[in-house]
């Protein structure tokens, strides 16, 4: 399908729009009230919802599809998640994760 220029800038200036709404509907509108405790404490666990679902298909369907899932993957996939479960910091966990991944590169350059 071919779109002119217009028709791009139309459909992201729409998508704009459409997103600001959509974000503005929930923190706009609320203004200066406080936000009911419920919702408060499950806006709390959206990082921990997150970030395992961005980082879950890397592991389980990585783009070098010639290998698929290695050892190596599924290793830096563990250490991330055990290291985050002891600690209960996010960003040892990754890079615990880092580390275990590029470890081979590290090795070869040393």
């Amino acid at each position: 399908m071919n779109y002119t220029q217009t028709e791009i800038w139309l459909i992201i200036c729409l998508m704009a729009i459409g997103t600001f709404a959509i974000r503005y509907s929930f923190l706009g509108l609320i203004g200066s009230r406080r936000i009911p405790t419920l919702i408060e404490q499950m806006l709390r666990y959206t990082p921990v919802a997150v970030l395992p679902g961005m980082v879950a298909p890397l592991v389980l369907w990585p783009t070098d599809a010639t290998n698929g899932v290695t050892i190596l993957h599924l290793g830096a996939a563990f250490a991330a998640l055990f290291v985050a479960y002891i600690t209960r910091k996010v960003i040892w966990g990754m890079l615990a994760g880092l580390v275990v991944f590029f470890s081979p590169l590290i090795i070869t350059l040393l």
